[in-house]
């Protein structure tokens, strides 16, 4: 068993990273939406998506804080069965996740340094971002949260200097166009408001390793949840005032925006923290997915291989194999297959909400430390806003094609495969 070796405020800044990473990729919201929608969106979208997942992560958590988290608690309420699928699908989601966020760091790398990343270097150096996450997640939890804390600071001050700026110090002269009402796409805003909103289950497969978890995770859950939004809003809110056109928004315009703000050194500062955005959720990702490997090791469904530790508690052979499979990915060059995850992601949720409301019904006396408040028609109704939000997601994006299939049919795909998959594991634990 691992130690407890992560406090309360490394935990918010891991879960900031697993979720967030802060305001970049809310351009395109800014640009379908306009300003006064994006916030709208904003805040009313955590209601309904994020709120309701946290309060399940934190019941469940708080619970059941072992090793593996959701895999855990579905494994529990739901058998082997289900438990294994719920593990296949985030890590089938993790190869297109983790090859996403070293493009992040290559994008901003770019701006500060283009030769670093011109040609095959692109690829070495995403291995390099892959490899220093692994590193760094070897070097124990504690190291990842402290990281993480330091990231986040680094990362969302200069967003604070341009709130300031808009507020105290707007220039004249910014362009103040009309965006067009026609080119307004609210569904399209909040598919994207979704992505940063999207995952709060991430923290709890490191459950057995944080102290205190039945006080500290729910807690980190809502604070995280609070510092998140506040991220988002008040950036949009002070940009509003300057009349800068929203149509115009795209990847990177708070570069822009910061140096006509305020000048290039802070253009500069937005630019560094969009490479700590992608290397701090790379790194946070590493420490969230490689627990699932490990938890299934330990239930006999992979090699035990997988459950060796170093002496800081670190179950380093499955970082290591993961971030290998991840590396193997980056040439691929994936996109967000916005379809493919939603479909994923659904059939994650749908699961572990069934698994509360199961252990709800058939241990209604296993010790609960945080609850959601009512009862089994209470958790079901709070489950119908995610799935609903996803829902809508997926018939806005299900037109999605990669190769000669829709990405849902890709999904599917994914899902069957699982299912064959299982007994193979199956007969390697008898």
């Amino acid at each position: 068993m691992p130690r407890r070796q992560l406090t309360l405020l490394p935990l918010i800044a891991a879960i900031f990273f697993m979720v967030s990473g802060g305001p970049y990729g809310l351009e395109e919201i800014i640009q379908k939406a306009g300003y006064s929608r994006t916030i709208l969106i904003l805040a009313i979208v955590p209601f309904i998506w994020s709120l309701p997942v946290a309060l399940m992560v934190g019941e469940l958590s708080a619970a059941l804080p072992e090793e593996g988290g959701y895999y855990a608690w579905v494994r529990r309420a739901l058998g082997p069965f289900w438990g294994f699928q719920e593990a296949w699908l985030s890590l089938a989601a993790s190869i297109f996740d983790m090859a996403i966020y070293p493009t992040i760091f290559l994008l901003y790398l770019k701006q500060l340094w283009p030769a670093a990343v011109a040609g095959q270097r692109y690829i070495l150096v995403g291995a390099a971002v892959v490899a220093a996450c692994a590193l760094w997640n070897i070097a124990g939890i504690k190291a990842v949260g402290d990281g993480s804390s330091w990231m986040m600071f680094l990362l969302l001050a200069p967003f604070a200097v341009v709130a300031v700026f808009c507020l105290f110090r707007a220039p004249s002269g910014l362009s103040t166009a009309p965006t067009s009402t026609q080119s307004v796409n609210l569904l399209g805003g909040i598919v994207i408001a979704m992505w940063n909103y999207m995952g709060w289950d991430n923290a709890s497969t490191v459950a057995g390793e944080v102290e205190n978890p039945q006080r500290n995770y729910p807690l980190a859950l809502f604070g995280a949840l609070l510092l998140i939004a506040a991220c988002y809003i008040i950036p949009i809110s002070a940009l509003w005032r300057t009349g800068i056109d929203p149509s115009g928004f795209t990847t990177g315009s708070w570069v822009q925006v910061a140096r006509q703000i305020a000048g290039p050194a802070l253009g500069w500062a937005i630019v560094l923290g969009g490479m700590i955005c992608g290397l701090g959720m790379n790194n946070a990702l590493v420490l969230s997915y490689s627990r699932v490997p490990y938890a299934m090791a330990n239930d006999g469904m992979l090699p035990a291989v997988l459950t060796r530790t170093n002496a800081k508690g670190v179950p380093w052979i499955s970082v290591i194999v993961c971030a290998t499979a991840w590396t193997a990915c980056l040439p691929l060059g994936f996109d967000r297959l916005i379809a493919m995850d939603i479909l994923i992601y659904a059939l994650s949720l749908l699961l572990e909400f069934g698994a509360l409301i199961a252990l709800r019904m058939r241990e209604p006396e296993l010790e609960r430390p945080f609850r959601i408040p009512g009862g089994i028609a209470v958790v079901a109704g709070i489950a119908l806003g995610p799935l609903f939000v996803l829902g809508v997601a997926m018939r806005e994006n299900g037109g999605e094609r990669a190769g000669p299939l829709p990405t849902l049919a890709w999904g599917a795909l994914l899902l069957l495969t699982g299912v064959f998959v299982y007994p193979l594991t199956s007969r390697r634990k008898q």
